[in-house]
């Protein structure tokens, strides 16, 4: 095992996963209210453009990676129908317990399923869409993991990777002072959980660029990807298309 990242941490790979883990375990309750305060309510149109990109149709099959509290299962399950199917999958339990009730309590009942995006259980060319929404960040493995989307892709299908990325330069200083200043408060505040809201700033420190990022996901097998740039580039989302 070799090193890599959690936040500015150097620690084990075999280690990160399950200091993720015990984050997701801990901001689990207050997820939505936190991300409601720290975009401001911008994730939900970063959401909502994600789903308009991803031009679902009734019948089709979408893996929803890291598919947290199901903001974006809810939406693909309404585009694709009764006729379609929305995967749910998360390697964390408590957050995916958190969005499976959610989506009870609005009457649907998904497939969900505990599993580590660098080794789906899923046949190859299996979907039509798979999405991974702020998830990719927190993988050790992110090749692997990028690998594995493509790999579960049928041909002509859709990656989707939305993700926090780096924003325009004359923002910079600004969203640092937020990012290490403000949003660890809020997160003591609010959810009681600071350190956690500090690793947040850090891992979207460590995430790769919009260009490094469009390579990585050009390397594991998608043939055309685009990037669109939300926000002044605070978020991204990545389209690669699989040949």
């Amino acid at each position: 095992m070799g090193k890599t990242h959690f936040g500015f941490q150097s620690v084990e790979e075999d280690e990160k996963s399950s200091r993720v883990r015990s984050v997701f375990d801990s901001v689990a309750a207050n997820y939505d209210i936190m991300n409601d305060l720290m975009s401001m309510g911008l994730h939900r149109a970063w959401k909502a453009y994600t789903v308009l990109v991803a031009d679902l149709s009734l019948g089709m099959r979408v893996l929803d990676i890291a598919a947290g509290t199901g903001d974006l299962s809810l939406a693909f399950a309404k585009k694709v129908g009764s006729q379609g199917l929305v995967v749910q999958s998360d390697i964390n339990w408590t957050m995916l317990r958190t969005g499976r009730d959610r989506l009870i309590n609005e009457g649907l009942l998904l497939p969900t399923l505990v599993c580590d995006a660098q080794a789906l259980p899923f046949a190859n060319d299996s979907f039509d869409r798979v999405s991974v929404a702020f998830g990719l960040r927190n993988m050790t493995d992110k090749d692997a993991a990028l690998k594995e989307m493509c790999r579960v892709l049928k041909p002509g299908g859709k990656l989707l990777v939305l993700e926090f990325s780096k924003v325009a330069a004359p923002l910079q200083k600004a969203y640092d002072w937020y990012s290490f200043n403000l949003l660890p408060k809020i997160g003591k505040w609010v959810a009681k959980d600071e350190d956690s809201y500090r690793y947040l700033a850090e891992s979207i420190r460590m995430h790769p660029d919009q260009e490094t990022l469009k390579g990585m996901i050009q390397d594991a097998g998608l043939g055309h990807v685009d990037v669109h740039n939300l926000s002044a580039g605070v978020v991204a989302l990545h389209v690669g298309i699989k040949c």
